[in-house]
């Protein structure tokens, strides 16, 4: 999907619904290039990724992977890091993915990603578009800056462009706090099947 009317309903994350506007701080700026923006009073700019930051995003979603499940540098990722390639790829081209990379001067510190698909319309998302939020990083020396939150904000904003309300995500402990800060309270009418192993 690309911009315009893509959905309207609820606002959601996995086990949690945003009730009403979501909080915005709006304390950054429009830089001169586009897609990007710079925080006030700080180096940090944050920047939408295209088709050449590939492999960044790449490389990011593997730190983020073995961060989120306690994987050491041992454990083998090669075929996760070949598909996520793919899914940056296909996804940027079509459109269906969008991601920000935040830097710190030259300096690589943050990033997250917004995906778009459509599922089957209900009365409260009676278009079945949805976004699901994954990949949000922040470089360990640069968290408590607010930098997760603002890149929440524009992914947030990325959506509502596209008139997509119903968003999720899954959230670690870490991360909770963060969400619940946005406006997410929690949601009980989801369910998983857990994978069974082959």
């Amino acid at each position: 999907p690309k911009s315009g009317n893509l959905g309207k309903g609820r606002v959601h994350f996995m086990g949690y619904i945003l009730r009403g506007k979501p909080c915005s701080g709006k304390n950054y700026k429009q830089d001169s290039r586009k897609g990007s923006r710079v925080v006030k009073n700080m180096k940090l700019i944050y920047r939408k990724a295209g088709m050449e930051d590939i492999e960044i995003l790449v490389k990011t979603r593997i730190e983020v992977l073995r961060a989120a499940n306690c994987l050491s540098d041992e454990a083998n990722m090669e075929f996760v890091e070949e598909q996520s390639r793919e899914y940056y790829e296909e996804s940027l081209q079509a459109e269906t993915h969008t991601a920000y990379l935040v830097f710190d001067g030259e300096k690589f510190v943050g990033a997250g990603g917004i995906s778009f698909f459509r599922v089957m319309p209900t009365y409260h998302n009676p278009t079945g578009w949805k976004a699901y939020i994954m990949n949000m990083y922040t470089n360990p020396e640069n968290r408590r800056k607010g930098i997760a939150y603002h890149t929440l904000e524009l992914l947030i904003e990325e959506a509502t462009k596209r008139n997509v309300s119903y968003i999720s995500l899954e959230a670690t402990d870490m991360g909770r706090p963060l969400y619940e800060r946005y406006g997410f309270v929690k949601m009980n009418d989801e369910m998983i099947l857990p994978q069974v192993a082959e």
